[in-house]
């Protein structure tokens, strides 16, 4: 783990505070909606919230790299990257559900060494890094266990981004076995289950994003968070993402998406 990180969490503290500056005065007002090219939702606050991020990194740390969803990659082959999504949830967003989040992470050589998810209307952060016990508010949070899918609460944010027929009935095969399935939340289901309160969360169509920020907060909390083949995420990772608070658990799942 670099000797900086006690600094690189700080300032990743700082980076989500600016973000909430701006987002803030955004949430349930009547704002434009754009579209980008795959049809998702984007607006002012998405835009201007990275680019008071991307304009504290390029301060703060000029020679660090950033891949942010508005803006793109810029030096990506540094030795520390920082990934942003603004607001991962832009649906709930446009549509007044405070159920969006701010996601930050630090890569190292690729590898996230700490992850931020902040919901800036509630007020609640949540905060993991390499070493460390994830917290929320400041508060140590750890999963619960969870021994079989038939006593497991399964999130994933819609339907609709399981977009081939192998990943539905991959997906289906686990929603049909497990005690309930909830829809919705984005991020926000992640820090869920690292509360404690869900057991898996089971996506697709992500982009790097979408989950790095979120693997140190479930690993954090005694979680697990893999690809669909039970391999560490990466930037090359293709989206398909398991994250389980239960080791037995998270095995189950894997077996049941493979058929």
């Amino acid at each position: 783990m670099p000797a900086e990180l006690a600094g690189f969490l700080a300032f990743a503290h700082r980076l989500a505070d600016a973000a909430a500056e701006v987002i803030r005065p955004y949430f349930r007002s009547r704002i434009a909606v754009d579209h980008k090219a795959d049809a998702s939702p984007v607006t002012i606050a998405d835009r201007a919230a990275e680019q008071a991020m991307r304009q504290l990194i390029l301060t703060t740390y000029p020679d660090h790299g950033i891949e942010g969803e508005e803006f793109g990659r810029d030096r990506v082959e540094a030795e520390f990257v920082w990934c942003l999504d603004p607001i991962d949830g832009t649906k709930s967003f446009i549509t007044g559900r405070p159920l969006f989040g701010t996601l930050i992470s630090l890569l190292h050589h690729g590898r996230p060494i700490l992850g931020i998810i902040d919901q800036c209307i509630l007020k609640e952060r949540w905060v993991g890094a390499m070493g460390r016990t994830s917290t929320w508010n400041g508060q140590p949070i750890k999963v619960r266990p969870c021994l079989e899918l038939a006593q497991a609460v399964l999130y994933a944010t819609s339907p609709g981004m399981f977009k081939t027929a192998a990943e539905r009935s991959a997906f289906g095969r686990v929603e049909a076995a497990v005690h309930l399935p909830m829809y919705g939340g984005d991020c926000y289901a992640y820090g869920l289950l690292a509360m404690g309160f869900a057991d898996l969360v089971i996506e697709a169509s992500l982009d790097s994003h979408d989950f790095m920020a979120l693997v140190p907060v479930i690993e954090g909390a005694g979680g697990l968070m893999t690809d669909w083949q039970g391999r560490a995420l990466t930037t090359s990772s293709v989206g398909q993402v398991v994250a389980a608070g239960d080791p037995a658990l998270h095995g189950q799942a894997l077996a049941l998406l493979a058929g």
